[in-house]
């Protein structure tokens, strides 16, 4: 082991001498209280070390020692339900031994638990060939997820013993004869963070994730594996929407990082989760859930690892052929522990005092997300959705940490916070917002839903774009200069906006919406707007197309059951024919 002494200490940075023979990103044990650090620069014998603990009371002199083994985590059997601070070390376990809610410096506590026996069933036999990534037993980790154990990376030959029965994450599961003598298994492995696990191929994002959001599977959808940015100002429902995500996003497994977020958020979270029902197995929403939470009063440097831990994390489960959607809240968090230990080191700032290496730190992380073919002979497909919140200071998108972000990802959710005041919820301007995937996943949308699915989005964006034109011609001459066209065209948005586009999170059938739902809404907003505009040029009055009783119907539409939704729809379609009709010829009023 290389060992060294503290030369200097300046707040979540030690810089140590005599450690030579140490190598980057080798985790550290600092002074004789072994707080736990990082080494992220060498100088000759001098090293750089992040401390992931409380500095205070360190002095020169106090010894450094170089583990030499990288920053990784434990993966494994446990790691579901399980509530982790930035580094991977469970929160109830440190608050056993720190004996209250104040956490102790240095403590060392396993990141699964070692006591605990999982019951492991084989799914290989002796004498089987296996590789790295092939699945050799299962065990039942909660009532919803069933974990599946892999032979890890670079062991390649024949299983020579395989038990049955339960035993902890450490005990000796199987013995493989390779090339280099026998390899003992175990349920656990360990994977060091900064580097992603490998796989055979990345697939193309032909397929959404479908989330129940309309204005998300509809406008702006995300693909399975792909990477979606919700940057907006304070109280915009950046973290209502995550919920929403994780409750009802078609994902097996849901990683949800809180990364220097306001403590009471993240116990909101805490709290919530576990109360939370999953609509998909009605069991607690924390039964598929694994939850990093690292404050903002927690030391600063550990928010720079909590987000490799927590996708190290999703990408063992997405191995297993697993669908994950990860929640980073918020990548503005992590990016100023980065620009506050770039300030520290003294290196040269980019813009804004954020290091010159933001971006490429911002792509590394974003670039882990993906729809792969996993490693072994099966061939599992597997999915990492990554979700990353922005919290731009003062709403404002300009700044380096959205641009470097919308450089890298393919759905940007923009929050609006005059949306929100007007209380429309989700609040993501249409106007603004964007997804690259469209083009990829307008086959499966026409193909899995409804051939003319993506005709219908298209016209309501287009109308939504001609009210926010008129909208200025309103602002200032009144609607009384618009031709009947043009009303008819407000109106409809109008109704996109309050009947479509607005979803109440916290109403039991709107809450979540299908893809055959939303084709319907899509098609009655369109059908009063088509038949209006037909019937106008038949000489309906205006003020009789707009009073239309039938529009309450349309605006209530949500609120019907899956079940009801195609008989409904038929009764409003006819209903909505025959008012019109019956306006052709009258006065206006």
């Amino acid at each position: 082991m290389s060992k060294g002494t503290i030369k200097k200490v300046a707040g979540p940075l030690v810089i140590a001498e005599g450690m030579r023979d140490a190598n980057m990103f080798d985790v550290v044990r600092v002074s004789n209280q072994r707080l736990i650090g990082e080494i992220i620069e060498m100088h000759g014998d001098e090293a750089s070390v992040q401390v992931y603990e409380e500095t205070s009371g360190l002095g020169p002199g106090e010894p450094v020692v170089s583990m030499e083994v990288p920053m990784s985590v434990e993966l494994g059997p446990g790691l579901i339900t399980s509530i982790y601070d930035g580094i991977q070390r469970p929160l109830d376990d440190i608050m056993k031994v720190s004996g209250g809610n104040s956490l102790k410096r240095g403590v060392e506590v396993p990141s699964l638990k070692r006591d605990l026996k999982w019951e492991f069933v084989p799914t290989a036999k002796v004498g089987d060939e296996v590789e790295a990534g092939d699945i050799f037993g299962t065990v039942q980790e909660t009532q919803v997820v069933q974990q599946k154990i892999m032979i890890p990376y670079g062991v390649k030959g024949t299983i020579k013993e395989i038990k049955s029965g339960e035993f902890t994450v450490e005990d000796v599961v199987a013995v493989v004869t390779t090339e280099d003598g026998d390899k003992e298994l175990t349920m656990m492995q360990k994977w060091p963070v900064r580097k992603g696990r490998p796989y055979q191929k990345k697939l193309p994002p032909q397929m959404p994730l479908v989330t129940g959001q309309r204005v998300v599977d509809a406008f702006f959808p995300i693909a399975k594996g792909g990477v979606a940015a919700v940057p907006g100002p304070f109280g915009s429902g950046k973290t209502v929407i995550q919920h929403q995500l994780a409750k009802w996003a078609e994902a097996d497994i849901v990683v949800y990082i809180g990364c220097g977020e306001r403590g009471n958020e993240m116990t909101d979270v805490l709290n919530e989760f576990p109360e939370l029902k999953d609509p998909k197995t009605g069991q607690s929403l924390m039964q598929r859930t694994v939850l990093i939470a690292n404050t903002s009063d927690m030391p600063v440097a550990a928010r720079e690892a909590s987000i490799y831990t927590g996708i190290t994390i999703a990408e063992y489960f997405r191995d297993m052929g697993y669908s994950v959607a990860l929640m980073a809240d918020s990548t503005s968090r992590w990016a100023e522990a980065l620009r506050e230990m770039s300030g520290r080191l003294e290196e040269m700032p980019g813009e804004e005092g954020y290091p010159a290496y933001l971006g490429s730190r911002l792509a590394q992380f974003y670039e882990r997300a993906g729809h792969v073919v996993s490693l072994g002979k099966e061939g599992r497909e597997g999915a990492l959705s990554v979700i990353g919140a922005v919290s731009p200071p003062g709403g404002d998108i300009s700044e380096p940490v959205s641009q470097a972000t919308l450089r890298i990802v393919k759905v940007f959710w923009g929050l609006d916070s005059a949306l929100a005041y007007k209380r429309h919820f989700p609040a993501i301007n249409w106007l603004n917002s964007y997804s690259l995937y469209l083009d990829d996943m307008e086959a499966w949308f026409n193909e899995n839903v409804e051939a003319d699915w993506m005709d219908c989005r298209q016209k309501m964006m287009s109308l939504l774009q001609d009210e926010a034109e008129l909208d200025e011609i309103v602002k200032m001459v009144g609607m009384d200069a618009l031709g009947p066209v043009d009303r008819l065209k407000m109106e409809a948005a109008r109704s996109i906006r309050e009947d479509f586009l607005h979803q109440n999170s916290f109403h039991e059938i709107d809450t979540y919406t299908s893809l055959r739902k939303q084709y319907l809404m899509m098609k009655l907003v369109m059908a009063y707007y088509d038949e209006a505009i037909a019937a106008l040029d038949e000489g309906a009055p205006m003020g009789a197309l707009i009073g239309l009783a039938v529009r309450e119907r349309i605006g209530r539409y949500k609120y019907t059951l899956e079940t009801d939704i195609d008989e409904e729809f038929k009764k409003i379609s006819e209903e909505l024919s025959m008012e019109i009709a019956n306006t052709i010829g009258k006065e206006d009023f």
